[in-house]
């Protein structure tokens, strides 16, 4: 559910979804700068035929191989790539804990690979397009960082001074075109740019690191890319990383956090179940389901043999938004008969009435 809806808004976006794979050759992360600056946090490599490989730490040098099998002209740019793709970092055993810090995870990944008048705007939209996704899933309360450099440790990062500086201009008039409070943070900026974070607060006030919003100058040097401008001169793109959920796993973690597993209409795995009061009604049920999924809903038929009580308490205990009744009433009338999970009772409604208000606050994202 929350794939297709990323993929739904990317496409609405202007993004490209790719595929890469999932290990590469020691030489592209020699080239990429992570053996370097990132080997504590790889796998050991793997021996394949003597050529040694490793599994991706990230998805952006298998990008960056996207953009460089074709000559691209300025009439390309912006291009905007963006891939589900699984990478695996080392994470001591300690400091693993559930969904929400593992060793292999799903990243919403994407890169941006632009002309250097076109960085701005395109920061800016990465910006308000991670807003109105977060914005999507219920979340309205954000804190932000600015990760930069830590000036006393220039050896930590890659890259000239001036290009540092330029990049952190780049991300602050971005973050105060639209009015956005953030807490400077130094030393906690990648090895390769520094970057927004954006951290979400949950239904108890707590943060969670969610989205990440990179400018990268260095990479698009290390790969050596380039495009034609107007004049036919070869000039370097600027590169912009960006993941809006993070870590799909995390971000599911987390939703069940704020929401304590009672999610909105639109994202419950099950919508509605069909409860049938005996055994003679189980065909009706059937034939309501088949109904609502035509119209594409999520539903269930619990023909148990189980009491109505035992099945309505089973609903709302995985917390299912609707609970439909039918008995010998519901079945002559063509109806059903609403028990919401959280308690209220709307009564019979025919199918089709049914059917449309579950539509709307699936359209408006309502959490009944």
């Amino acid at each position: 559910i929350i794939e297709d809806h990323w993929r739904a808004r990317h496409r609405e976006g202007g993004y490209e979804i790719v595929y890469t794979p999932h290990i590469g050759r020691s030489l592209l992360w020699e080239r990429s700068g992570h053996l370097q600056f990132y080997k504590e946090n790889m796998y050991a490599p793997i021996d394949i035929e003597g050529v040694q490989y490793y599994l991706k730490p990230m998805n952006c040098p298998f990008h960056i191989l996207i953009y460089k099998s074709r000559t691209r002209s300025y009439r390309d740019l912006p291009l905007r790539w963006a891939e589900l793709g699984a990478v695996y970092r080392f994470e001591r055993s300690g400091v693993l804990h559930g969904l929400l810090r593992v060793r292999g995870f799903t990243q919403d990944d994407a890169h941006i690979f632009c002309t250097p008048e076109q960085i701005e705007d395109e920061i800016l939209g990465v910006l308000d397009f991670s807003l109105s996704m977060l914005r999507d899933f219920g979340f309205e309360e954000y804190q932000v960082e600015l990760s930069v450099r830590d000036p006393r440790t220039p050896e930590k990062y890659a890259g000239r001074d001036e290009m540092w500086e330029q990049a952190e201009r780049s991300l602050v008039r971005a973050l105060e075109a639209r009015n956005l409070p953030y807490k400077r943070m130094e030393g906690e900026a990648v090895f390769y740019g520094p970057k927004i974070d954006i951290k979400i607060k949950d239904a108890l006030g707590r943060a969670w690191q969610c989205t990440t919003i990179q400018f990268d100058f260095n990479l698009a040097e290390r790969f050596d890319l380039t495009f034609r401008d107007r004049d036919g001169q070869e000039r370097r793109p600027y590169l912009v990383h960006r993941a809006l959920l993070g870590s799909l796993e995390r971000f599911f973690g987390v939703l069940v956090e704020h929401y304590g597993g009672a999610f909105p209409v639109w994202l419950a795995p099950v919508q509605a179940v069909v409860i049938p009061i005996a055994d003679r009604h189980v065909d009706y049920a059937w034939e309501v389901a088949r109904r609502l999924k035509a119209a594409g809903l999520r539903v269930e038929v619990n023909d148990s043999s189980d009491r109505m009580q035992a099945k309505i308490r089973d609903a709302q205990l995985e917390k299912i938004p609707y609970m439909l009744i039918v008995g010998d009433r519901e079945r002559a009338a063509g109806e059903v008969n609403l028990r919401r999970r959280d308690g209220e009772v709307p009564g019979a409604m025919s199918v089709e009435a049914f059917i449309g208000m579950a539509q709307e606050a699936v359209r408006e994202r309502r959490l009944l």
